[in-house]
C-alpha cells in the first residue's frame, strides 16, 4: 500500500500554484522591460504603462486559468516560459517602433491577443490529445494544400526573395508556421502504425544497419518535398526544418541510427546540388564564409548584427541606449541582434536556457506519455522548437548560413506567433494526459500488492 500511495502521490502534484509564481516574475520582465524602454529612450514611464500592463496581465490570467480549469495536471514550467519570451519581444519591438515609427508593437499585441484565445481553444476543445490521430492524413493533406498557396499566382507574395507568404485583403500571412504543426500530427500518426516496419534492418554497414530499400519512400518524400520547398519558395530555413523534423521523429520512432546515416547523406547531397544550380543558395553562403567581403551590400545585415552584438558585451548599453535600428528587419528575423546589443550576452544565453527549457518539458512530456502517439507529437513538437531556434540564431551570430526563419515568440510575425502558442497548447495537454492520476485499480485488484504491481506497469519509469 505504501507503494501504491508513493507512486500515486508523484502523478497527483498539479503545481498551479508554482505556475502562478513564475507568471508573474514572467510580467514583471515583460512590463519590466516596457518601462526600461520608454526611461531609455523618452527618459520617463511610457504614459500607457498601466493600459499595456493591464491587457498583458489580463492575456495571462486568462492563459493561466483555462490550463486551472481544464489541464489542471499540466506542466507548470511551459506557460511561464512563453509569457516572458513573449513579453519581451514585445518590449523589444517597441523599442524599435521608437527608432523606425512603425507600430508593429501593437500589431503584434494584438497577435498575441489572437494566439491566447486559440491556446484557451485548443486546450477547450481537446480534451485528449489522441483525438488528434484520427486527422492523420487530412492534416497531412492539409499541410500539403498551405504549403502549394504562396505558389498560387496573385495569392503568394515574395518577401526578402523567399516567396513563403500569402496576402489577403492586406494581411500577409505565412501558411508553413501552421503546416509545421500539422506535418507533426501527420508524422506522429503515420510512425505510430508503420515503425516496426521501418525499424526492420536491412544490411550491415560499418556497425551501423542501414534501413531495408523498401522502406525508403517516406524519407524520400520527405527528401523531395523539402527541395520542392528549396526551389520554388526558395525557402532555406522551412526546407532544413520540415526535413529535419521527419528524420528526428523518424530516428525516435525506429531507434535505428541507420535512418541518421540516410537522412544525412541526402541532406548533404541536396545541399551540394541547391548550391552549385541555385544563386540565391550562393549568396547565402558567400555572406556566411565572409560577410565583410561586401559589408555596405550583400553582408551588410549581418556585418551590422555582429558589430551589435559586440558593442553589446557582457551586460549590454541598456534598452533604449544603443542603436539596433541599424539592423535591417531587427524586429523579426534579427531580433535576437537587437537583444544582444541592449541587453548583452546574459540576456542572450538567459534566452538561450529558456528555449533550452522548453525543448527540455516538451521531450520530459514525450519521456512520460503513456501512448505512443503522444510521446510522437511531443517529440516532433519538441524538435520544432529546437532546429527552428538552432537555425536561427546559428544564422544570427554566423554559426550557419541566413536562412530567415522567425525566433519563437520574440520575433515580430502573427502567423509565428499564433502557430506557437497552439504548439504550448498542444504540449500542455499532452502533459495533463500524462501527469493525471491513473484509473482506480480497487475493482479489478482486490490485494493492494497486486495493485502497486499493476500501477508501476502503467507508470513509466
Amino acid at each position: 500500500m505504501a507503494t501504491n500511495s508513493a507512486l500515486m502521490g508523484f502523478v497527483h502534484r498539479r503545481r498551479r500554484g508554482a505556475e502562478l509564481f513564475l507568471l508573474i516574475l514572467a510580467l514583471i520582465v515583460g512590463i519590466g522591460a516596457y518601462a526600461a524602454v520608454g526611461l531609455g529612450i523618452e527618459g520617463e514611464v511610457p504614459t500607457n504603462l498601466i493600459g499595456y500592463g493591464g491587457w498583458l496581465t489580463l492575456l495571462v490570467v486568462a492563459a493561466h486559468v483555462a490550463v486551472r480549469l481544464v489541464a489542471p495536471y499540466a506542466d507548470p514550467v511551459l506557460l511561464p516560459i512563453v509569457a516572458a519570451l513573449n513579453g519581451l519581444g514585445l518590449a523589444v519591438i517597441h523599442r524599435l517602433d521608437l527608432a523606425k515609427e512603425t507600430g508593429l508593437a501593437t500589431q503584434q499585441l494584438v497577435w498575441m491577443t489572437l494566439g491566447v484565445i486559440l491556446f484557451v481553444g485548443t486546450l477547450v476543445v481537446l480534451p485528449d490529445h489522441r483525438l488528434l490521430a484520427r486527422f492523420t492524413y487530412t492534416s497531412g493533406l492539409t499541410a500539403i494544400g498551405l504549403l502549394v498557396l504562396p505558389m498560387i499566382p496573385g495569392l503568394g507574395t515574395e518577401i526578402n526573395g523567399a516567396k513563403i507568404w500569402i496576402s489577403v485583403a492586406g494581411f500577409s500571412f505565412q501558411p508553413g508556421e501552421i503546416a509545421k504543426v500539422l506535418l507533426v500530427i501527420t508524422f506522429a500518426g503515420y510512425l505510430v502504425v508503420h515503425r516496426d516496419a521501418l525499424a526492420l534492418a536491412g544490411r550491415r554497414v560499418v556497425f551501423i544497419d542501414l534501413p531495408r530499400g523498401r522502406d525508403l519512400g517516406p524519407i524520400l518524400m520527405m527528401w523531395v518535398v523539402s527541395l520542392g520547398i528549396l526551389v520554388l519558395q526558395r525557402d532555406l530555413g522551412s526546407s532544413l526544418l520540415f526535413f529535419g523534423l521527419f528524420l528526428v521523429m523518424l530516428y525516435v520512432a525506429t531507434e535505428r541510427p541507420g535512418w541518421l546515416v540516410v537522412g544525412g547523406l541526402l541532406f548533404f547531397s541536396g545541399a551540394a546540388v541547391a548550391f552549385r544550380i541555385f544563386s540565391h543558395v550562393q549568396n547565402r553562403v558567400d555572406i556566411w564564409l565572409d560577410p565583410f567581403a561586401d559589408p555596405n551590400g550583400s553582408g551588410y545585415q549581418l556585418v551590422q548584427a555582429l558589430y551589435g552584438f559586440a558593442w553589446g558585451g557582457l551586460i549590454g548599453r541598456g534598452l533604449g541606449e544603443g542603436m539596433p535600428e541599424r539592423v535591417p528587419y531587427a524586429e523579426s528575423d534579427f531580433i535576437l541582434a537587437a537583444i544582444g546589443e541592449e541587453l548583452g550576452l546574459t540576456a542572450v544565453i538567459a534566452i538561450l536556457l529558456l528555449y533550452g527549457l522548453v525543448v527540455e518539458r516538451a521531450l520530459r512530456a514525450a519521456l512520460i506519455s503513456r501512448d505512443g502517439f503522444g510521446k510522437l507529437v511531443a517529440t516532433g513538437l519538441g524538435a520544432v522548437f529546437a532546429l527552428q531556434i538552432f537555425v536561427v540564431i546559428g544564422g544570427v551570430t554566423r554559426l550557419i548560413p541566413l536562412t530567415g526563419l522567425t525566433t519563437p515568440f520574440l520575433s515580430y510575425g502573427g502567423s509565428s506567433l499564433v502557430a506557437n502558442w497552439v504548439i504550448i497548447a498542444i504540449l500542455l495537454r499532452i502533459s495533463d494526459q500524462a501527469r493525471r492520476p491513473l484509473p482506480d485499480l480497487k475493482e479489478s485488484a482486490e490485494d493492494p500488492d497486486e495493485q502497486a504491481t499493476q500501477i508501476v506497469k502503467v507508470v513509466p519509469s
